[in-house]
């Protein structure tokens, strides 16, 4: 049997995008056939789509990671690699999505509605796209980029008109059962319906919607029994009916303090700010119009407890019934009653115009930079922190393994306008400069040297100039190395003579001139 599961946290990747491709046009008779390197493919997106069919969220508490299809590299003779597949994830309706920390991002209502949780990340460019007149033959590509990455709570709200509340085994399943055509697990103990019932119920020309949730008890505005998973199913719901048990055999217990249990667990209950109105505002459970249903008043003394307690709810300001699951007493007043309230709610949904957030088109302004410098200290030396769109997103593209990337890199940077920036913001050379966070960024030595133009720098493909130490000394540099090796020569020049004193140096001239009478035999 499936279980009921009404709450995940959802892993989802978007697909990485595929790197482009390297590649020289070779042909017989065309030996300048040019760059034919393709685009790499985009990576698939993780989409949430409502699917009527779908009721629960099991599938996804087993197996909570999820990733989109990665997509294909470029490939030569300018063939671009395929596309990644999107994963379409159903979930069913009423489906709320939030962050870790609470914060909602979609509320799917609605057959085919969409949320793209995770984005698939874009495809690199070949050299086919990145040549140009000036560089004509590029011997790099740009990188896929990784797509988007994010935890999720997918948290399941029933979509109903009117929700049943009350203790455990007061019979808001029997009610449901004999109200629509729903058949909820029925028993004698507490706690039997672990999971939203859903009943259509026609009472005239209306056709409403109601939800048999689970029982309450106290604190479940605190999550004790089954708490939240009540009260979360009730949030959507326009009307509230009270079923109160008129036949309970305990002492303790009785229709008013039932009642006024309830009343305490909605009142503490904080409503989600995704169910307002169409005004905006958000309406808390407890100020939602209410019915009471004295229920059981088939069984012994059951009509006398609601003879006695219905004078003090009716002066509370309830509209009650006394109903009766069994014998079907009652229930046609209490489902026109329900549908009076169904209506209201839906006129006034009718008539009030929905609160449509204005969208403001802001162009983008003349001297934006698109990017931003932060200065900060690491291990007491300054730190520049580049933090952009376009900044972070180059880096990703580029393939530091290539010199001609790197000083790709360094042109589009420059172009940009974050060189002069850094200048200004006081930058110096060989400090430290971080594109990027502190989980994706990259860190760089600047040298103010990297200027643009390496489209004019002769070189090998794949190469940079720029990059290779092919600096000239200085005249002061010229002048001191020269110094060094006249210190050098004299210096070697005293050690040798020292030696000679020594007599060490036996090769001297002294010394043969010394040795050669004897050898002529004198």
């Amino acid at each position: 049997m499936a279980a009921f599961v009404d709450r995940v946290v959802l892993h989802v990747s978007g697909g990485a995008g595929g790197h482009g491709c390297v590649s020289i046009k070779r042909e017989k008779f065309k030996p300048l056939g040019g760059p034919d390197g393709g685009n790499g493919g985009d990576g698939g997106d993780v989409i949430l789509r409502v699917d009527h069919q779908t009721t629960t969220l099991l599938s996804y508490h087993h197996t909570p990671h999820r990733h989109g299809e990665n997509g294909e590299g470029g490939k030569g003779d300018m063939r671009g690699g395929r596309q990644g597949e999107s994963l379409v994830l159903p979930v069913p309706e009423g489906t709320v999505v939030k962050t870790r920390d609470g914060r909602i991002l979609a509320d799917l209502v609605g057959e085919g509605t969409e949320y793209i949780a995770a984005a698939g990340g874009q495809g690199g460019l070949g050299n086919a796209s990145l040549s140009s007149q000036k560089r004509k033959a590029p011997g790099f590509a740009l990188l896929g980029i990784p797509g988007d990455e994010q935890d999720i709570v997918l948290e399941l709200k029933t979509v109903a008109d009117v929700a049943l509340v009350g203790y455990p085994s007061a019979g808001k399943s029997s009610l449901i059962a004999a109200l629509s055509a729903a058949r909820p697990k029925i028993a004698d103990y507490p706690f039997t319906t672990l999971v939203p019932n859903l009943g259509v119920v026609q009472a005239g020309d209306v056709r409403f919607t109601v939800a048999d949730v689970p029982g309450l008890i106290p604190g479940a505005s605190e999550g004790k029994g089954l708490g939240l998973e009540f009260l979360r199913h009730v949030e959507r719901c326009a009307a509230l009916v009270h079923v109160l048990d008129c036949g309970a055999l305990e002492s303790e217990r009785n229709p008013i303090s039932d009642l006024e249990t309830i009343e305490a667990e909605l009142d503490a209950y904080a409503t989600d700010a995704s169910f307002a109105g169409a005004d905006g505002t958000v309406v808390p459970l407890n100020e939602r119009p209410r019915l009471v249903a004295l229920n059981k008043v088939d069984m012994p003394d059951g009509a006398d407890m609601a003879e006695f307690v219905r004078p003090e709810l009716e002066k509370r300001g309830y509209r009650v019934f006394e109903v009766s699951a069994m014998s079907r007493a009652g229930l046609k007043e209490l489902s026109f009653a329900m549908a009076d309230l169904v209506m209201q709610a839906r006129t006034v949904v009718a008539e009030t115009p929905a609160a449509v957030p204005v969208q403001v088109l802001r162009p983008r302004a003349v001297n934006e930079a698109g990017f931003e410098i932060r200065r900060e200290e690491r291990n007491l030396e300054p730190l520049f922190r580049v933090l952009g769109e376009k900044p972070v997103r180059w880096v990703k593209q580029t393939d530091f393994t290539n010199d001609e990337a790197v000083g790709y890199l360094a042109d589009r940077l420059a172009k940009l306008g974050v060189e002069d920036r850094l200048f200004k913001v006081g930058a110096k050379p060989g400090d430290a400069v971080v594109i990027g966070t502190d989980d994706d960024g990259v860190v760089f030595d600047w040298e103010p040297t990297m200027a643009a133009g390496a489209e004019l720098l002769a070189g090998p493909r794949g190469t940079d100039l720029r990059m290779e130490d092919i600096s000239r000394p200085t005249r002061e540099q010229k002048r001191q190395q020269q110094q060094d090796r006249r210190d050098a020569k004299s210096a070697a020049r005293a050690e040798l003579e020292a030696e000679r004193k020594a007599g060490i140096w036996t090769e001297s001239v002294n010394y043969k001139h010394q040795q050669r009478p004897s050898e002529d035999g004198e």
